[in-house]
């Protein structure tokens, strides 16, 4: 198991689409930055779906979780973090959505996703060798700094 965590963070505006009549973001958009999270850590990893599906791979969410704290509003900005959990056998990866001008927390969550080998047609109950060692070669590399 990891002993050093490998997280992302973004930063972006709250958009017009993404609200509703009272300028609050509808409750499944926050879902939407969860993604927005989880694809610069997978990119920061260099494992993003194009490269995974590369290598014959699916991660298809099996189970995800969220907690609203405080609304998000048009126009906000918002930094997203995602952090990755476990890799070994399932990707779980928790996310903070915070309100970036006051860094106050809106939203936390978590996903499970589960590797899936395309050619095969069948889930895999760990996660590819090449993930894992993508994952623990920028563990290293972090714990070199």
């Amino acid at each position: 198991m990891q002993t050093k965590e490998i997280s992302a963070e973004i930063e972006f505006s709250v958009e017009f689409y993404d609200v509703d009549p009272m300028n609050v973001v509808w409750h499944g958009n926050y879902i939407k930055y969860f993604e927005k999270a989880r694809c610069a850590l997978l990119h920061k990893i260099g494992c993003g779906y194009n490269t995974m599906k590369e290598y014959g791979f699916a991660f298809p969410v099996t189970s995800i979780a969220v907690k609203y704290i405080a609304p998000l509003y048009f126009g906000e900005k918002v930094r997203a973090r995602a952090v990755l959990c476990e890799y070994e056998n399932c990707l779980k990866i928790k996310y903070e959505l915070y309100k970036a001008d006051s860094s106050v927390l809106s939203t936390k969550g978590s996903s499970s996703q589960m590797a899936y080998n395309i050619a095969k047609n069948e889930s895999c109950f760990t996660c590819p060798q090449f993930f894992i060692a993508k994952v623990e070669a920028l563990l290293a590399k972090e714990g070199e700094k």
